[in-house]
């Protein structure tokens, strides 16, 4: 018989993630053959545009592993916008990622009323939607080679 509970519990979650990547490193000889080199951890990367006064303009934070480049955020201040900034904190974490890392792809998630144009126009080619998500909205899951 099992009991069944809904509480936040941190140790558990330690414990359960730890068991998943077991089976999972057991299962895949793709997450295997990732063991012991450089794309094995995950590892922030962050690319931060600051102003004149040393405000933040914008930024981008995402993480490496397994040789992509996973775009979390990406946001310019609105005074900004349409300036080309964007452009270039993604080019330079594409940059950092394919040139520090050995990042070969990159990836992202983005709502339909955020930025998916702006995306495809640095190259990025949509693989997948979910629709209403949020109630309303689309998210395109968007690719690119780097």
């Amino acid at each position: 018989m099992f009991r069944l509970e809904t509480e936040v519990d941190k140790e558990r979650r330690t414990l359960l993630s730890g068991r998943l990547h077991e089976d999972n490193i057991a299962a895949a000889a793709g997450l295997r053959a990732l063991l012991s080199t450089s794309a094995e951890h995950e590892v922030p990367l962050e690319v931060w545009a600051l102003d004149e006064h040393g405000a933040l303009a914008g930024g981008l934070s995402g993480r490496t592993w397994a040789y992509w480049l996973h775009v979390d955020l990406l946001w310019v201040d609105a005074p900004h916008r349409g300036s080309g900034l964007g452009a270039r904190l993604l080019a330079e974490a594409e940059r950092t990622a394919r040139t520090e890392r050995a990042c070969t792809r990159s990836r992202l998630e983005t709502w339909d009323f955020q930025a998916p144009g702006f995306y495809r126009k640095q190259g990025y080619e949509e693989i997948g939607r979910v629709a209403d998500y949020p109630p309303g909205v689309t998210e395109f899951i968007l690719v690119k080679d780097l």
